[in-house]
């Protein structure tokens, strides 16, 4: 059984498409980052990098204790090696696909997770247009580099679906929100659909979808304490 630290976002999605495809049993342990439950000291134990999500295997192959893996890219090459299915195992297949998972967790994420954050912001902290036409044009490029590999391939890491697909796909169900036109890109929107039609997929982009709430809706107060708490962060101290 896995308990998976999570909460309803393209990050958690990850995971949560990858334990559906494999139809394993898991347990969905909601981590509100919004409130911030992933700045107590329990989960801090689990990921000293307070993010979700965040897998804890509690039946592990060596028999141990129960193990928690953070970073959803570890989290995924963990789960889909440990149950044989969706990462090969030869050396070159291994690494092409491990490629496209780091692409995504430093660039596809990353810079979606910005584009969308300053397209949001408006004009609240004042000027924002650089900002928004950088990292709207920086997406722009990256849905390019998929576009330009889904040329040549089925599925990003060669013919074979796999962890790769799976951690990319969920960063790009909001293109529009993104500032993007899916026919820009023909050989990813045809790929895009091929992946979103997938039973495993649509449950796991589903999974914990009465977690969600309206935090426009909170009172004043708390809106304020959530901002303070989510914004601007800088380094926690070592404990005393």
């Amino acid at each position: 059984m896995y308990d998976l630290h999570y909460w309803p976002t393209p990050n958690g999605k990850k995971v949560t498409i990858l334990l559906e495809e494999l139809g394993v049993p898991y347990n969905l342990v909601p981590c509100n980052i919004g409130r911030g439950d992933q700045f107590t000291p329990e989960f801090l134990e689990m990921n000293p990098n307070h993010r979700m999500p965040v897998l804890v295997d509690r039946n592990p192959k060596d028999g141990g204790t129960p193990f928690p893996i953070f970073e959803s890219g570890a989290i995924m090459m963990y789960v889909a090696e440990k149950e044989g299915r969706f990462f090969p195992q030869d050396v070159r297949g291994r690494y092409v696909v491990t490629e496209w998972l780091i692409w995504q967790m430093a660039n596809q994420g990353p810079k979606s997770g910005e584009c969308g954050h300053f397209r949001r912001l408006g004009d609240k902290q004042g000027d924002q247009s650089y900002a928004v036409r950088r990292f709207t044009d920086e997406v722009n490029r990256l849905y390019g580099v998929l576009n330009n590999r889904l040329y040549k391939t089925r599925y990003l890491a060669g013919d074979q679906y796999s962890i790769a697909d799976m951690i990319s796909y969920p960063w790009t169900v909001n293109w529009t929100a993104q500032g993007q036109d899916i026919e820009e890109f023909k050989y990813f929107k045809r790929w895009f659909e091929e992946i979103g039609a997938r039973p495993a997929v649509q449950r796991g982009l589903a999974a914990g979808a009465n977690m969600s709430e309206d935090a426009s809706k909170l009172p004043p107060e708390e809106q304020e304490r959530r901002a303070k708490l989510l914004y601007n962060q800088r380094a926690r101290p070592v404990p005393a």
